[in-house]
């Protein structure tokens, strides 16, 4: 299948200082054989100045492909990537924090086994390959490490980041999809049902990171990794 467009899908919420900072990131970005780019904001009702830094950048900004979509009330990372899917008109959809952790010049690295006519869908994860890693949490790493563990368990793939931010898709597989996770449950629900569709090519590959803190504006919490297992159970064992 040959690739035209890549609809890149950011879920927003007060990211109003950073916001500009990834999409200049993603503006400089040339993909291979010169496939377009899309970019999906979606707003999830901030509550800081993510409105108008984004309204500013369209402004200072238009000749970039850029859609702004938003919430009228709070609902999650999940529903926003919901969202963002439903109005993607890319051959492939790649999911983009609106933080600095992931690095837009590594969307290649996902494209190629993509155009290369091997994948169907493309994971970066974090935990292999000699991409620089920033060094962080050590409770963080192994309940990660859990969880892609536990996944794997049910799904019967061998990731080793399942819970990675950078996952490209087909968006005819992804559309096809029905999701019912609205917040930090994306992750291992949308694992484990591509896992079950048949042959399905999923490929990993070897991506940079440069995570934040709780200070720098991380999310996470302890609750969405017990969260997470909910998902992976739900969706592993009672399909």
């Amino acid at each position: 299948m040959e690739i035209k467009k890549l609809s890149i899908i950011i879920p927003c919420f007060n990211e109003g200082p950073t916001i500009h900072k990834i999409l200049d990131k993603i503006k400089t970005v040339s993909l291979l054989q010169d496939i377009e780019k899309e970019i999906i904001i979606v707003n999830d009702c901030s509550t800081d100045d993510t409105t108008q830094s984004i309204k500013s950048y369209i402004e200072n900004n238009p000749d970039l492909a850029l859609v702004f979509l938003e919430h009228d009330k709070n609902q999650g990372k999940g529903a926003a990537i919901h969202t963002g899917i439903n109005r993607a008109t890319g051959e492939a959809i790649v999911i983009q924090d609106a933080d600095l952790e992931y690095d837009p010049q590594e969307y290649n690295i996902l494209l190629k086994p993509m155009i290369d006519g091997v994948a169907d869908v493309v994971y970066g994860s974090r935990f292999m390959g000699g991409n620089a890693h920033r060094i962080l949490f050590f409770w963080h790493s192994i309940g990660n490490k859990f969880l892609t563990f536990l996944s794997n368990m049910f799904s019967n793939l061998n990731l080793t980041d399942m819970e990675t931010c950078y996952k490209m898709f087909r968006s005819e597989i992804l559309k096809s999809i029905q999701l019912k996770e609205k917040r930090f449950g994306f992750e291992p629900e949308v694992t484990q049902k591509i896992a079950r569709i048949p042959k399905i090519r999923i490929y990993e590959v070897g991506i940079s990171y440069y995570g934040r803190t709780f200070e720098e504006g991380k999310k996470i919490s302890w609750r969405d990794g017990f969260h997470a297992i909910y998902c992976i159970l739900r969706y592993g064992i009672f399909r």
